[in-house]
């Protein structure tokens, strides 16, 4: 039990928890009419939901299919934790506890509105990777498909308020997913290029790929501000589109480098946005 904890945390990669767990957090209370809906027991459960088994779901299938193709990227000893061969059995295990977790989740909501968000977040999570879809591997649907990170945000608007988020909000959501997706992936053109993958990223090069990713966080960053009505804390989120622009205009910059910083920016903008657009929807600001 001990080794399949330690496998469980090695392979969600907990960098990237908040990924799925801070789009939750934000989205419930975007939809919250009141501090109080903090305390309702299906938050919490969906809440741990969204750090741990989710991201195992998400990252062990990832592990699981992409066994080839790994070996040609360091970054999978360096950064991010390389399933052997030994580990294979627990890892198969995993993520049948995991889909069997995700499974008794989707039977017991409330709805089918609430069952299509969720199912879309699980099918979305295991073809990114899977056969016969694999979307990883299919120019401008690999990053579409990372709208994956969005659904729970989705999830928790409609859990607390009983209605879907405005479709800005969603394409906001979207367009910075598809940014964060395609940044991540023009580190990795030369490794994909070897294990013959076609992504966005291989096929427009670093340049055209990061002034996409400044289009798509130029928008995001619009929006942004425009829902927070113009809040001067709102105006913080135009660093997502100044990096990619930095790195246009100087090229010695290390984008490698810089990609890894993203887990502490996201954090620390969602947690302040999240706070920013609580307090507007409680009335507090």
């Amino acid at each position: 039990m001990k080794g399949l904890l330690s496998l469980a945390f090695k392979v969600s990669r907990f960098r990237f928890w908040i990924y799925t767990a801070g789009t939750y957090i934000v989205g419930y209370s975007m939809g919250m009419g009141t501090w109080s809906d903090f305390f309702n027991p299906e938050y919490f459960m969906y809440l741990i939901y969204f750090f741990l088994p989710a991201n195992v779901f998400i990252y062990g299938f990832n592990d699981y299919w992409d066994q080839k193709t790994d070996k040609y990227n360091p970054k999978k000893n360096q950064r991010e934790y390389k399933v052997n061969e030994t580990e294979r059995r627990n890892l198969l295990l995993l993520l049948y506890l995991m889909s069997g977790i995700s499974l008794m989740l989707l039977l017991f909501q409330k709805n089918m509105a609430e069952q299509l968000v969720f199912l879309s977040f699980l099918l979305l999570s295991y073809f990114y990777s899977a056969k016969p879809i694999r979307f990883k591997a299919i120019p401008f649907l690999d990053f579409a498909s990372n709208v994956l990170y969005v659904m729970p945000g989705i999830l928790g608007y409609y859990q607390v308020s009983g209605s879907f988020p405005p479709i800005l909000v969603v394409f906001s959501g979207f367009a910075h997913t598809s940014a964060m997706h395609l940044f991540s992936a023009i580190p990795d053109i030369e490794y994909d290029k070897k294990a013959g993958i076609i992504t966005t990223a291989v096929l427009l090069k670093k340049k055209l790929s990061l002034l996409v990713c400044f289009t798509f966080w130029l928008t995001l960053s619009t929006i942004v501000v425009f829902l927070s009505n113009y809040n001067p804390l709102s105006f913080l989120v135009f660093i997502y589109p100044i990096i990619p622009l930095a790195l246009l205009i100087k090229r010695e910059l290390n984008i490698e480098k810089i990609y890894w910083y993203y887990p502490f920016i996201n954090t620390s903008l969602g947690l302040g946005l999240g706070f920013l657009f609580v307090s507007l929807s409680v009335g507090k600001i």
